[in-house]
């Protein structure tokens, strides 16, 4: 059948396609409504005639635009006719924000039960796709409510902190958001996290609020400044160790906890104090059985992750203690070094160099050289610029270089060295 054109005024100027919902601002310009929300929530103006639009400004539905498009559909793409029926939107502003406004009241001791149907009332919404989750987001005040409502029923209410943090996750909240919470009282969100991450019922449902309070713990710890997380309490520590260890009750730890918990711990220890708390916590035994244990292409981001947080752990001697004590801490780390991953043989190059410079007694000069890390150094030290995409560059290169020449003389003469790499041995 030959193409029929689709007339202009049924294509959303934003999408481009042909509208289902079709909605008028004020400016007289229809956009498609999920479209628009989305539009809105970004800038405060109409994209075409880019006058100002008020906030919270609530589209028009035309009715007789999504008629004609209907049986324009129903006659030329019947297939797609049933997509292109009149939707109303998932629930109306004003709704919402009465909704939002009972969260705000449940501060000023509203009944639990009553935030908790506002609540269940939200996560419907929010269920009903992109547009829903727009809508509630585009609220004032909606992302402030559902936090503070998840901060202050984190130990009191169990049941509405587990429905707030669904919402939360749902909505995916911008950075600005979070900082912004954790301007107010940092210091009780990450506590309403770690208070959530300890719970013990074994549910699927609570294993899947531990699970979203660790990808929320992350994304807030990567908005603190600096000042404030280095002093984060050690219980968030302990609780990331426990869920990679997989000993939270969760069973197998899902991906999505998984590097959640290696974000947490990578981006923590940039600072000098969460390190001590860190490997105090058992964060480095942990590490290390998780670059035994993965294996496969889609989880080697974890292993990158897991050897930034090894090589940041490295910076305390007691992550460097904790490294040797293990063991297959050397082996682990130096398995990585000449492998796949460009990053992550960066990060074991330094690992090792740490271990080398700082803990190096006779044993783990010796350990080193059996475990294959010695050889897997000269690899790196004598590769050729072209074989950068592969292992290394050059930065790499000459940390391994200095790795080697910090105990040259117990490691040219290993009879656990090939006679292959004492020839490459460039020192």
């Amino acid at each position: 059948m030959e193409e029929v054109e689709v007339p202009s005024y049924f294509v959303c100027p934003i999408t481009l396609d042909v509208m289902r919902d079709p909605v008028t601002l004020p400016t007289g310009i229809t956009y498609d409504r999920h479209a628009i929300h989305r539009w809105l929530r970004l800038a405060a103006s109409c994209p075409l005639t880019k006058l100002p639009v008020a906030p919270d400004c609530e589209p028009t539905p035309n009715h007789t635009l999504c008629r004609l498009i209907r049986s324009w559909c129903a006659l030329h793409r019947p297939d797609d006719a049933v997509d292109h029926t009149m939707k109303p939107a998932p629930a109306d502003r004003a709704r919402l924000a009465a909704l939002v406004s009972r969260l705000a009241d449940a501060k000023n001791k509203r009944p639990s039960r009553v935030a908790l149907a506002a609540l269940r009332e939200l996560r419907d919404v929010v269920a009903e796709g992109e547009c829903g989750r727009e809508l509630v987001a585009a609220v004032p005040g909606s992302a402030d409510a559902l936090l503070d409502v998840f901060v202050s029923s984190a130990t009191s209410a169990p049941e509405n902190a587990a429905a707030a943090l669904d919402v939360i996750s749902s909505l995916r909240l911008p950075e600005r958001c979070l900082a912004r919470a954790v301007d107010r009282d940092g210091t009780a969100l990450v506590g309403a996290l770690v208070s959530t991450l300890q719970g013990h019922s074994g549910s699927d449902a609570d294993a899947a609020s531990r699970a979203r309070a660790a990808v929320l713990l992350a994304d807030v710890t990567a908005c603190m400044a600096p000042s404030r997380a280095a002093s984060l309490p050690e219980k968030v520590f302990v609780e990331t160790a426990r869920l990679l260890r997989g000993d939270d009750g969760m069973g197998a730890s899902t991906s999505m906890a998984t590097k959640a918990a290696l974000r947490v711990l990578a981006g923590a220890t940039a600072h000098g104090r969460n390190r001590v708390k860190a490997a105090e916590a058992g964060a480095v035994a942990v590490l290390v059985d998780m670059l035994l244990l993965v294996n496969g292409e889609r989880r080697r981001a974890w292993c990158e992750l897991a050897l930034c947080a090894l090589n940041r752990l490295c910076g305390c001697a007691e992550g460097r203690a904790a490294l040797v004590a293990h063991g297959a801490g050397v082996a682990a780390v130096g398995a990585w070094v000449a492998g796949a991953s460009m990053a992550a043989s960066a990060k074991a190059v330094r690992v090792l160099r740490s271990i080398a410079r700082h803990t190096a007694t006779v044993a783990v000069v010796q350990e080193m050289a059996a475990t294959g890390a010695v050889g897997k150094l000269c690899l790196v030290a004598a590769s050729a610029p072209e074989e950068e995409r592969q292992w290394c560059d050059e930065r790499t290169r000459e940390r391994a270089r200095q790795t080697l020449r910090l105990h040259a003389r117990a490691w040219r003469s290993s009879p656990c060295l090939h006679p292959t790499l004492q020839a490459l041995y460039p020192f």
